[in-house]
């Protein structure tokens, strides 16, 4: 897209998400994320009742008899958009490819934190850092997200899941909100995705095409080209074994993929770009928000 194009799609964007957040979305973000970010406050002896995983082991060791941290809640949370950019990201087989569902998504969520006082950031990942703004409040700053999520042109085409999460934790100093958005091709990143879910609330976004899932019966051979790897295979969609042992690939990546966040105990939403983005996210928080008040 040139310039024109970029900065219509972006107004275009704006309009859209901007509608859902004020009639839906910012609702839900607020009842689930208000009150979740939390600032040490003071150590104090233990009573019966307080909730034992309070216990500060260390003071506790210290001085003989148990002690409790205290935390006071924050009036104001950051919410940090990490958004695969490789090169797997510019796929679709239907008009909206994974790269703009992506951008929708971000300015939901990046809207959403500006409707409530909230600072947003954003960190493009492919097997590098590709880009990083830090959080800030506005409206200006949340349309540059917008902006750069749609104009950004990566300078390498792999993905590196686990990198871009030590990026996060290293720039986020106190317990936010991480977005991660990714098609989830990624090397090992198992690790990383427990030890940012311990320190801020990770919530995963997974972005697939259909045609990522299963391929469609047709009479035809279909040649295609890894956008991360380069290699070139052809695919016989007339045959069932072909498409069968296809479809069985990506089953065990996705069992792999939900064996990792289930580790790292996050909930993701799943989203096919094919239909429109917002209705998944408030699903997902709406289920959140009736787990909360359980």
């Amino acid at each position: 897209m040139n310039t024109a194009e970029i900065l219509k799609k972006v107004r275009q964007i704006e309009i859209k998400t901007g509608r859902l957040v004020s009639e839906t979305f910012s609702g839900q973000y607020q009842s689930v994320f208000k009150g979740r970010g939390i600032e040490f406050s003071e150590v104090r002896e233990y009573v019966p009742g307080d909730d034992v995983r309070s216990i500060d082991w260390n003071v506790t060791a210290r001085a003989g008899k148990p002690f409790i941290k205290r935390f006071i809640e924050e009036r104001e949370l950051t919410l940090m958009i990490l958004c695969d950019v490789s090169a797997s990201q510019s796929f679709g087989s239907t008009a909206m490819p994974k790269s703009e569902a992506a951008a929708e998504l971000a300015a939901m969520f990046a809207f959403s934190a500006l409707k409530n006082s909230d600072k947003s950031g954003l960190l493009l990942f492919s097997d590098r850092t590709e880009l990083y703004i830090p959080p800030r409040k506005g409206k200006n700053h949340s349309l540059r997200i917008i902006r750069e999520l749609l104009a950004y042109k990566p300078k390498s085409t792999g993905t590196d899941i686990a990198m871009a999460l030590k990026m996060a934790n290293s720039v986020m100093k106190r317990r936010g909100i991480i977005i991660l958005i990714s098609d989830f091709n990624s090397p090992d990143y198992a690790r990383e995705a427990r030890l940012t879910a311990r320190r801020h609330d990770l919530i995963p976004v997974v972005i697939t095409d259909r045609f990522e899932r299963a391929l469609p019966e047709a009479r035809a051979l279909l040649v295609t080209e890894q956008l991360e790897g380069g290699e070139s295979f052809t695919a016989d969609l007339s045959s069932p074994a072909y498409r069968a042992a296809y479809g069985a690939a990506a089953a065990d990546r996705r069992a792999a993929m939900e064996a990792v966040l289930r580790s790292a105990g996050s909930d993701w939403i799943d989203i096919d770009p094919a239909l429109p983005v917002h209705g998944p996210v408030v699903k997902f928080f709406r289920q959140r928000k009736k787990f909360k008040l359980i």
